[in-house]
């Protein structure tokens, strides 16, 4: 049984697509959102999307990183950040097969800049991070021991 709203965050390469296929293949209930849809043109969530996937589970992992991501904390139990030095992640986007982006100089650069100013806003956010060079198990693991439920947790759940 899982009652834990997590969202998945960080930059690109961190892990967070592949995190999300593990936890779908271990049969939990996961989205990405950078795929079918759940971001607007100018690349932040669609709200009212969103607002409607969070009321409607109590047992979900989000994942992404967008400008608007932080109006949604408050209905995460936990806020995981993923991170990886910026070689580990530069490296990751160059080659990765299902993504695109990162693949030129001008986007790993940005990657870089992302790194220095937009990670450390995701950190300050973050209820946990994680480090992932680690094994991918270990990673989901960790994701899937908060998706327990806690006594805390069942209790206001039953309050809302």
């Amino acid at each position: 049984m899982t009652v834990a709203r997590i969202l998945v965050t960080g930059m690109s390469g961190a892990g967070k697509s592949s995190v999300l296929d593990a936890l779908r293949a271990r049969g939990h209930h996961a989205v990405d959102t950078d795929y079918d849809g759940w971001t607007q043109p100018d690349g932040t969530w669609d709200e009212p999307r969103m607002e409607r996937l969070l009321a409607a589970n109590d047992d979900v992992v989000v994942s992404g990183t967008v400008d608007n991501q932080g109006r949604f904390y408050d209905r995460f139990d936990h806020v995981v950040l993923l991170s990886a030095p910026l070689p580990v992640l530069l490296d990751r986007v160059r080659r990765r097969r299902a993504n695109p982006y990162g693949r030129t100089a001008a986007q790993r650069a940005e990657i870089a800049g992302y790194v220095s100013t937009v990670e450390p806003l995701l950190r300050r956010g973050a209820t946990r991070e994680l480090d992932t060079r680690r094994p991918l198990a270990d990673v989901v693991g960790e994701i899937e021991r908060l998706l327990q439920p806690t006594e805390e947790l069942l209790r206001d759940r039953h309050r809302d």
